[in-house]
């Protein structure tokens, strides 16, 4: 009785069961039955309303046959519900939906591979459906979890374990696209995700090296390599990070590189942030900047090689994302960056000192060399970031830079101070920069802190003021021509360099009228440095053809002559006692140039002076040319009286008589401007300083001068007024300079008298009191005014 109620009952079961049934076959061997798989397929279109039975009934199978290991019924199943998804877009298909994502977290909680991957295989064809309506209640989160978990198996089976790696990478693949265009699933770029799916992702293209190394894996997944499929991956969720995400997308690559100590080496890390620059959009750039400076923040205080690892990473951000927007935070980039390059120094500096107390000379170098590989790769990125800005933002930099230098007296100490450091961005951050006007490029706040720096005492430091200089005023490239001639020999045709110039502006002739007697007296002061070598005599012979070149008009040529002219009298008159070979270089120096500038002016007989010149030193004195002095025996003095050896100002003169240039002014020697720049460095003693005051007020008094012969009567006088304030008491120099500042103020006291004294009375009313006459005054309302004046 009780079997025949059964069979009987049997044909009354409801027809999708019956019809999900019918599917699987007596031997999974056979597989899915078609025939009975299409009858399924049109019931469930037909009659949409019984999907979610459907997927309950098939999830309720699918769960007793993974209880029971029936694996072959299992690939049924969910080849049954793959097909019922593909066929099936309705709005109900969402509880259908549901089953079928209980029935892949089955699959995904088994500890059988082929299973896991069964289940990622059906997410991911899930992950391409194209939903109607979104999900208001739907979450990833277990997903996310397992799907990062394969990630990182570490299977015994090198192949298995490839294949679940795979399986995982390409199930997070499917939670970015079914997640990242759903407004309603933003959640998935919260933290608590990215910690999980950016490192997934990181470890399996950090272990590309031992992957590579392993077979292909063939089957149903095709041949794949993890670290690959793990960049593309990476790759498609940068690329669809909204402005808001990008923050947290990075920050787990940062983690991640921490905590794999990937920083030294970093070349994983430089590829990373590669990919990611390459991948987001540009208009972010800025976010993933800012997210590794913050970086550097933090681990401000580790050791020197992580640090250069981060800076050389931000180095590579920084290229990529040079030309394009690099945001508000320009400023704020460079003043971290000079941040981290005063520690680096002031690091340096302490190791030196301990390494002097207590701390063995290897040791101590090693961490010096490490200290100074920080310190480049940060000059580099400043560099090349500066050098990348438009010109309206360089300029801002380059006044950022030098605000962050400070006053000569800080940079005196030590080429290591960190100050000089700063100042060593500089020519990157000025290379290549282009500005219509020289007060634009070179206003006072930047240009007198230069100019300060260019009277230090160490050469590189003159040297790397005077490429700042080359960078920002050659304007048409002309450097590169001059570059493998400059200094070292007299050019015999600069027709044959094709210069490029243009005819000085307005505004040029009017920075020149400004500043030109500060560029004058910089090239001046500087050529006569001891510690001058070959190259710092090249630059300044640049920097006077780039200032000729590019902002020379008739004044400006004149002036120009009157400093050669000075430089080659104070190598021969050696007031200062300088070495023969810096009296010599200066001396080539001056005839490069004047031959230089002869042929830009092209003035027939100003050239044929000038070559005279040149041919004679040739002949009986070479080493007073750029050709020579390096090479030969310099001799012990230089002779005076030879005339022919040395330019003349009065025949210079004669050969610039005429139109276009007041020769007359070359009469007039060139002295260099004193400023107070002469009290800060350390080549001025105070004896000096008082003594080239006093020599200017003592020109500047009315003296009747006989006009022969000027020349030999200013150096006679100065020589005379440096050889008693050297030799005399301090009592007699005290004296004498109170006696000046008396006279000044008894003229500013008789100009502040005539300025208070009260106005005299309109109407002529003057007493007499005390023997001294007094002015009264008469009320404004009791003047009287002629009627002309009244209103």
């Amino acid at each position: 009785m009780y079997f025949g109620i059964c069979g009987c009952c049997g044909p009354l079961r409801p027809r999708y069961k019956r019809l999900v049934d019918n599917i699987f076959p007596e031997d999974p061997k056979d597989g899915l039955s078609k025939s009975d798989m299409e009858k399924l397929t049109f019931y469930a279109v037909s009659a949409p309303e019984k999907l979610d039975r459907i997927g309950a009934y098939l999830a309720e199978r699918l769960s007793r046959d993974v209880v029971r290991h029936r694996y072959g019924y299992v690939v049924i199943a969910m080849e049954a519900l793959d097909q019922l998804l593909m066929a099936c877009h309705s709005q109900s298909i969402k509880p259908f939906v549901e089953s079928f994502l209980h029935m892949v977290a089955k699959l995904l909680e088994s500890r059988e591979p082929d299973l896991q991957v069964l289940g990622t295989n059906s997410f991911v064809k899930f992950a391409n459906i194209e939903e109607d309506t979104p999900s208001y209640h739907r979450r990833y989160d277990f997903f996310v979890s397992q799907f990062s978990a394969m990630c990182h198996s570490t299977h015994e089976d090198t192949e298995t374990r490839t294949r679940i790696r795979v399986a995982g990478i390409k199930g997070l693949q499917g939670v970015v696209r079914k997640t990242v265009n759903d407004e309603l699933q933003a959640i998935i770029w919260e933290p608590q995700h990215m910690d999980k799916l950016i490192p997934s992702m990181l470890f399996n293209m950090q272990d590309s090296e031992d992957l590579d190394s392993t077979p292909s894996v063939a089957g149903q997944d095709g041949e794949e390599n993890p670290a690959a499929l793990a960049e593309s991956c990476f790759r498609e969720l940068l690329g669809r990070a909204a402005y808001g995400n990008m923050n947290n997308a990075v920050r787990p690559v940062l983690v991640h590189l921490d905590n794999h100590n990937l920083w030294d080496p970093n070349e994983f890390a430089v590829s990373c942030f590669r990919i990611i620059m390459y991948s987001i959009q540009a208009q972010h750039s800025h976010h993933v900047i800012q997210q590794v400076l913050n970086h550097l923040d933090t681990h401000n205080k580790n050791t020197p090689r992580v640090r250069a690892g981060i800076v050389q990473v931000l180095l590579e951000t920084v290229a990529i994302a040079a030309k394009g927007s690099v945001g508000p935070t320009v400023l704020e980039v460079f003043n971290t960056l000079l941040k981290h390059l005063r520690m680096s120094v002031d690091f340096e500096l302490g190791e030196s000192s301990r390494r002097n107390s207590n701390i063995s000379v290897s040791s101590g170098r090693g961490k010096e060399s490490e200290e100074r590989i920080v310190q480049n790769a940060i000059i580099q990125t400043i560099g090349f970031f500066g050098g990348n800005l438009p010109d309206y933002q360089r300029a801002e930099v380059m006044m950022f830079i030098m605000g962050k230098v400070p006053s000569p007296c800080g940079l005196i100490t030590s080429r290591c101070d960190n100050s000089a450091h700063t100042f060593l961005s500089l020519p990157q951050v000025t290379s290549g920069f282009k500005s219509k006007s020289m007060a634009a490029a070179l206003p006072p706040p930047f240009l007198d802190p230069l100019f300060s720096i260019s009277l230090m005492e160490d050469s590189e430091l003159r040297q790397l003021v005077l490429e700042i200089l080359h960078n920002i005023i050659d304007r048409h490239d002309n450097r590169a021509k001059l570059r493998g001639i400059r200094y070292k020999v007299i050019i015999p045709n600069v027709a044959a360099l094709k210069i490029k110039r243009e005819k000085i502006s307005k505004q040029d002739v009017a920075f020149m009228k400004k500043h030109g007697q500060q560029l004058y007296r910089h090239i001046y002061l500087g050529s006569k440095e001891e510690d001058n070598v070959h190259k710092n005599f090249e630059l300044l012979f640049t920097t006077l053809a780039i200032l000729t070149i590019e902002l020379a008009n008739e004044e400006v040529v004149i002036d120009l002559i009157r400093l050669a002219i000075a430089l080659q009298d104070m190598a021969l008159a050696n007031e200062e006692n300088m070495p023969m070979f810096i009296r010599c270089g200066i001396m080539a120096l001056v005839a490069a140039y004047l031959n230089f500038l002869s042929q830009m002016i092209a003035n027939p007989p100003f050239c044929q002076h000038i070559s005279k010149v040149i041919e004679l030193r040739n002949l009986d004195a070479p080493y007073l040319l750029p050709e020579h002095i390096f090479r030969d025996k310099i001799p012990e003095s230089l002779d005076k009286e030879d005339r022919l050896l040395y330019f003349q100002t009065a025949d210079m003169t004669e050969c610039l008589a005429g139109p276009g240039y007041n020769a007359e002014r070359l009469s007039i020697p060139y002295v260099p401007q004193v400023t107070d720049e002469d009290r800060l460095t350390r080549r001025k003693s105070f004896v000096d300083t008082i003594s080239l005051q006093v020599d200017i007020m003592s020109n500047s008094l009315p003296d009747k001068v006989d006009t022969t012969g000027l020349e030999e009567q200013e150096r006679e006088k100065r020589r005379q007024v440096m050889e008693k304030f050297q030799k005399a008491p301090f009592e007699e120099i005290a004296a004498h300079c109170e006696s000046k500042a008396n006279m000044l103020h008894d003229r500013l006291a008789q100009i502040f008298e005539l300025t208070i004294r009260p106005p005299p009375s309109p109407s002529g009313v003057v007493s007499i009191s005390a023997g001294h006459t007094q002015h009264q005054s008469v009320p404004v309302y009791e003047m009287k005014f002629p009627d002309l004046c009244v209103y």
